[in-house]
């Protein structure tokens, strides 16, 4: 006596029939059909695909902020698995994604000749002004 029937994709509105193994554990096998090649991770599909930077700018913020990076074959694909991956909760109101490729950063050897010229304008810090006595909070 069999309580239930374990369907796949495409299995109605076809006729089936069982063999004696599917009769007696309950279970229809899948389709066989020729063997499909699946590769995933370093060195399969996905590795072809270019390389995704997801930003999220969540309900309380006001800036986007580096969620992580995922594998999609175009920005649209890249925006829906985003969405999918890093918003599943509803905490983001705006998502970016950028092609890793895109993104340029400074080598941190190299940060003080890069910042250098900021050390020469001391009077974007207003440390030595002189604060009146009369306000307490600044």
């Amino acid at each position: 006596m069999r309580l239930f029937n374990k369907y796949y994709y495409g299995d109605f509105g076809e006729e089936k029939n069982e063999t004696a193994a599917e009769k007696s554990n309950g279970f229809a096998s899948p389709p066989l059909g020729p063997p499909v090649p699946v590769q995933t991770g370093v060195g399969g599909l996905g590795a072809s695909w270019p390389l995704w930077e997801i930003f999220i700018r969540s309900k309380q913020g006001l800036d986007h902020k580096h969620a992580g990076s995922l594998h999609a074959a175009d920005a649209q694909m890249a925006m829906e698995n985003a969405r999918d991956v890093y918003c599943r909760r509803m905490e983001g109101v705006s998502i970016w994604v950028v092609e890793s490729k895109y993104i340029h950063a400074s080598n941190p050897d190299e940060a003080e000749s890069l910042y250098d010229p900021a050390n020469d304008k001391v009077y974007r810090y207003p440390t030595f002004y002189n604060i009146p006595e009369e306000v307490k909070n600044m």
